[in-house]
């Protein structure tokens, strides 16, 4: 195929179509008439040999075809972008710019004030707009409107660039006075507790929780399930920092990530435990959008949280290392 015979406005037009999958919405993003996206669509038909979008009862779905070429023309066209755009390099300490960050708590509450102490000191007028993830979707990162999403992801759009901060284990936090505490921490004394359940990861509005439900309680709980195990849980909270405060004044067990039981080792009133079972790590990482690849503010702020993050796993590690299972992974930094 002629490359040179192809109206690459077609390829706007189709990133814009598979995103809004309406036509009407497409050509008012666009800021055309609808007759001009619908022949635009049937262009793109042609030049593709496929339907692209078929309706069905749930509105203009994408066919296969659609769903392998979405994420190349999202990567062609943030490349055509930024070789057009022009290079001005962030000048931190003079910027008055907003950055918008989705942050699960856990993130918020472990890495978020270090980030936001280094902002301070490096980009004294820089604002931090730091969201919840039931604020945002994932198409709020793939369009820019957010500059970065730090969670632990199930999944994520191919097209997204990403960066593991660090690899995260499991503690146990209770209350210093807790019965349990007389005898050794084992599996069966885990088990006779009473628990917090807390988890909140991903995107958008969360739900009730049926405690029947093991696939969807999480990995402390699908950990306990691959042993035939259960556990009684008494309270469910989306909020780490609630569930840490729960911890302190009742006879509960908190099984939670190690690094935010990390940040109530001066705590008196709580010890924290190994877990006497073995829970499946995971990753915390930060994404963003391909549109913000090669910003100069953007790959400012995208190597401050990663000094940062190598700072808190440095600091963490003397406390960290006993949680690690023997089979651990390398934790180090990646990104795609």
């Amino acid at each position: 195929m002629d490359i040179s015979r192809i109206d690459l406005n077609l390829l706007v037009y189709l990133d814009v179509l598979l995103r809004e999958r309406n036509v009407t919405k497409a050509a008012n993003h666009l800021g055309i008439t609808q007759p001009a996206m619908s022949n635009s669509l049937r262009r793109l038909r042609d030049l593709f040999s496929d339907p692209l979008l078929v309706r069905t009862s749930e509105g203009m779905t994408a066919t296969e075809r659609a769903r392998e070429l979405q994420p190349l023309v999202r990567a062609i066209l943030a490349d055509i972008e930024q070789a057009v755009q022009e290079k001005t390099p962030f000048e931190a300490l003079d910027s008055q710019r907003v950055f918008r960050i989705m942050a699960s708590d856990y993130a918020e509450s472990c890495l978020m004030p270090r980030v936001l102490r280094r902002i301070r000191q490096e980009a004294p007028q820089v604002t931090l707009d730091v969201l919840t993830p039931s604020d945002v979707s994932f198409l709020d990162v793939e369009q820019g409107r957010l500059d970065m999403a730090i969670n632990r992801f199930d999944k994520i759009p191919q097209s997204f660039h990403q960066k593991t901060l660090w690899i995260e284990y499991f503690a146990c936090l209770l209350n210093a006075r807790n019965p349990i505490l007389k005898q050794p921490f084992t599996l069966d004394t885990y088990l006779d507790a009473s628990h917090i359940w807390v988890s909140k990861t991903g995107f958008g509005v969360g739900v009730g929780v049926n405690p029947n439900d093991v696939q969807r309680l999480g990995w402390v709980d699908e950990a306990l399930s691959r042993m035939g195990r259960k556990r009684r849980i008494s309270v469910f909270t989306r909020h780490y920092q609630s569930a840490m405060l729960l911890a302190e004044q009742h006879d509960l067990i908190a099984t939670l990530p190690s690094r935010a039981a990390w940040l109530q080792k001066d705590n008196a009133n709580l010890v924290v435990k190994v877990p006497p079972f073995e829970i499946p790590p995971f990753e915390l990482k930060m994404a963003w959008s391909p549109l913000l690849q090669h910003n100069p503010d953007h790959q400012w702020l995208r190597r401050l949280i990663s000094d940062v993050a190598e700072e808190v796993d440095e600091e963490f590690a003397p406390f960290g290392a006993r949680f690690e299972s023997v089979n651990a992974p390398l934790a180090h930094q990646s990104e795609r």
